[in-house]
Parts: structure tokens; C-alpha cells; sequence
């Protein structure tokens, strides 16, 4: 048993997530969460006190599973998200459930079975959301939809909880140097050069700082933006 403080991250295997894991490693005991266990492995190789937690966040059933053997938790950090692009008449229902199931049921249903946990430690929430979460723009539908839901959904979870010493946050990048920005870039037939974007190391420090933040004070919401963007 460690008195350090235990964080679960969704999302660890690469891009924020990961930057997540690693800015909070010195400090923090952490559950990498997400599908690839073996990026999961290799990361908590090299992070103290970190240990894979693989599952998939679609499947009810595991989620519930894998929830179960967490005795405590300080933070939930939900970063795992995936983005489906293009012309509403184009996409399909398929593109719709998809998005809305991991960016928003998956993370609304591992909230609600790590809630118990989460206020016995009066512990925080935070969810990496996005400029999309904030404004929406042709041919991202789907992802902006989902995002302006799981602003909502936020929203939601502070009025509900605080009174019960939660504390929730939801982070709003803009376009940040990640697997996903690259992909946005392949579908907008654009070169992808990552020095023009937000490291993902810059949005995982401000969401240590909103963790960070001490307990007379409680961060609703952090938009985040590119010079001159």
C-alpha cells in the first residue's frame, strides 16, 4: 500500500493521454488505461508506479470488471476519444453511435462505477474535450457533437457532485500534435507538420496545474489555443 495519490487515465497509450501519465508519474500512482496493452506496458516500464489497465471502454461488461478491482482513486483523467469526419451526408448512423459511444457513454458509465471511490478521496474529474466542444465546423459532426455533449455532461457531473467535495474540469485544446491531428490532416488532404501544433506535454501541464489547483478554489473549464489560431 503507497500514500501516494492514484490517478486512472484513459487514453494512455499515446498522444495527451500518455503526456497525461507522464506529467503526473512523479507524484502519482497510475492506471494506464487503454486498448493497446502493449503501449501500456511499455510506458509503465519506464513511469514509476505504473501499471497497465487494458480494456476495451465500449464493453460494458469489461469496464465493469476491470472498475472493480480499483480500491481508491484521487483522479480520473478521460482522454481516450475517437474522431469520425466528414460531410453529414456522408456519414452513417454507424459514425454516429461509434462516436458517441467512447466519447461520451464510456466516459459518463466508468465515472458513474468509479464514483464511490472518487468521493471518498474527494478526488477530481477531468476531461480532455476540444475546441470542437466549443465550436462546431463543417464536416465534424460526429466528433463535435459528441464533444459538445461531454461539455454538458461535465457540467452536469460538477452540479451534482461538488457538494460532495468532487471537483470536474474539462480541458479544451485546440489542435494539439497527435495521431488523431494527423489524421484530420490525411482527410484534409494537408501536410501534417507537427511543429505547428500544441504539444501534447503543454496540454498535460495545465491539466496537472488544474489538479494541482488547492481546494479553496475549483477549475470549471480551461480553453487552450494556439498563438494567433
Amino acid at each position: 500500500m503507497t500514500d501516494r495519490p492514484r490517478a486512472l487515465i484513459t487514453g494512455a497509450s499515446r498522444g495527451i493521454g500518455m503526456a497525461v501519465a507522464e506529467a503526473l508519474a512523479d507524484e502519482y500512482d497510475l492506471l494506464l488505461g487503454g486498448r493497446d496493452e502493449e503501449a501500456l506496458k511499455a510506458l509503465a516500464s519506464r513511469l514509476p508506479s505504473a501499471h497497465p489497465w487494458p480494456v476495451e471502454l465500449t464493453d460494458t461488461s469489461a469496464v465493469a470488471a476491470a472498475a472493480m478491482g480499483i480500491d481508491r482513486l484521487d483522479v480520473l483523467v478521460h482522454s481516450a476519444a475517437i474522431s469520425r469526419l466528414g460531410a453529414l451526408t456522408d456519414l452513417t448512423a454507424a459514425d454516429w453511435r461509434d462516436s458517441f459511444e467512447l466519447n461520451v457513454v464510456a466516459v459518463a458509465e466508468l465515472t458513474r462505477l468509479l464514483l464511490p471511490r472518487l468521493r471518498e478521496s474527494a478526488g477530481h474529474v477531468v476531461l480532455i474535450n476540444s475546441g470542437s466542444g466549443l465550436n462546431a465546423k463543417a464536416k465534424w459532426g460526429p466528433y463535435a457533437a459528441s464533444k459538445f455533449a461531454l461539455r454538458a455532461y461535465a457540467d452536469v457531473l460538477r452540479a451534482e457532485e461538488e457538494r460532495n467535495g468532487l471537483r470536474v474540469t474539462s480541458i479544451h485544446p485546440g489542435r494539439t500534435a497527435t495521431d488523431m491531428q494527423k489524421g484530420v490532416r490525411d482527410f484534409e488532404n494537408a501536410a501534417y507538420v507537427p511543429e505547428r501544433y500544441m504539444r501534447p506535454e503543454t496540454v498535460a501541464g495545465v491539466v496537472r496545474t488544474a489538479i494541482e489547483t488547492p481546494r479553496d478554489a475549483h477549475v470549471h473549464e480551461i480553453v487552450i489555443r494556439q498563438p494567433n489560431s
